[in-house]
């Protein structure tokens, strides 16, 4: 049985580049981990390709953090294509992948 999907709900955009984004999130769902790829779900997203986020840090109470449960808040990093679709509100959610 598959653990339950993370999901981190966006707060604030802090920082962003085209590779990158500094924000602010809280998990709503699952267990967040660094290294993990998550999908942006919003109401824009479905009339565009999918994009693909990873997420490569996690800052909570000025502590790196391996991973975020909820109900906790965080300031996170997350690299990929398709960092101008974040935005408050959006939650991103795990993405499956071929790792056991």
């Amino acid at each position: 049985m598959n653990p339950p999907a993370s999901e981190l709900q966006i707060y604030a955009v802090e920082e962003r580049s085209p590779e990158a984004a500094t924000c602010v999130v809280r998990c709503v769902g699952g267990v967040a981990r660094t290294g993990q790829h998550f999908t942006v779900h919003s109401p824009t997203a479905a009339a565009t390709a999918p994009v693909l986020l990873t997420l490569d840090h996690i800052n909570c109470y000025a502590k790196a953090m391996e991973f975020l449960d909820p109900p906790h808040s965080a300031t996170v990093r997350l690299s990929g294509d398709g960092t101008d679709s974040l935005a408050k509100g959006i939650v991103l959610t795990s993405a499956e992948t071929d790792e056991p």
